[in-house]
């Protein structure tokens, strides 16, 4: 199966491990995974921000960056929900109508993708600990991810997945808001991992760079014994070079 894959701006800046364990993942559930060098974002912090001109400038790029034949996998929730969801607003009957309804409905976020399309939910993994997964905002309410990473995460040997409270409650990042409100952003970081630590985890899980970035800048200012890790680093660990 043909893939091509989708790296946020920020994960490639920040997280490219990640990304490249993506391809590790694809690759090992049988994919042949293209990337196209030239992509760039897909405009949410325009979007959220409420500058829906550049947003859509940016967005016309997206569309030209991608196939509308193929499928997309992105490991991140939160930009897979806004081409999905939002380029309604930027694209609706104009002359990219069509491309971009095909190319919403080939995006998938990565946990989605490989157990709801390639039926695949063991990779081999390894890590040992206790872990919790966090539910970003996007991957629940936007992408309707719930049980996908969990039952990857249930295939990982050694790993302990416990609940932990309010698991579903926004871990205060939410883009532009972190910057806006930011006594009530790290107010809300604070609550989410605590909530984690109240059930002796190890890590922190998800399938959001962003939230992971949000909660691991406050566990390093508090020198917090946790740690936050990508649904992807978890599924590419114990084989391979990671």
């Amino acid at each position: 199966m043909n893939v091509e894959l989708f790296i946020p701006c920020f994960m490639d800046q920040i997280y490219p491990k990640t990304a490249f364990n993506t391809i590790k993942v694809l690759e090992k559930a049988g994919c042949n995974v293209t990337y196209n060098a030239e992509q760039t974002c897909c405009g949410q912090p325009a979007f959220n921000a409420g500058f829906w001109d550049e947003a859509k400038a940016v967005g016309s790029k997206f569309l030209n960056d991608f196939s509308e034949s193929s499928y997309i996998v992105s490991p991140s929730a939160s930009c897979t929900g806004m081409v999905k969801n939002y380029y309604n607003d930027l694209f609706t009957n104009t002359a990219v109508h069509n491309k971009c309804r095909a190319v919403q409905n080939n995006i998938f976020e990565l946990s989605d993708f490989l157990v709801n399309v390639l039926k695949k939910d063991y990779f081999g993994a390894e890590l040992e600990g206790r872990a919790v997964y966090h539910d970003s905002c996007a991957g629940l309410r936007e992408c309707n991810i719930k049980d996908e990473p969990r039952l990857l995460l249930s295939k990982v040997h050694g790993l302990d997945l416990v609940e932990m409270a309010d698991t579903d409650v926004c871990c205060g990042f939410g883009g532009t808001f972190s910057v806006k409100f930011e006594g009530i952003s790290s107010a809300m970081a604070q609550q989410k991992v605590n909530n984690a630590l109240d059930m002796e985890a190890d890590y922190i899980i998800s399938t959001d760079a962003s939230c992971l970035l949000h909660l691991q800048s406050y566990i390093e200012k508090q020198q917090l014994p946790i740690k936050t890790i990508h649904l992807a680093d978890v599924l590419a660990g114990g084989w391979g070079n990671v």
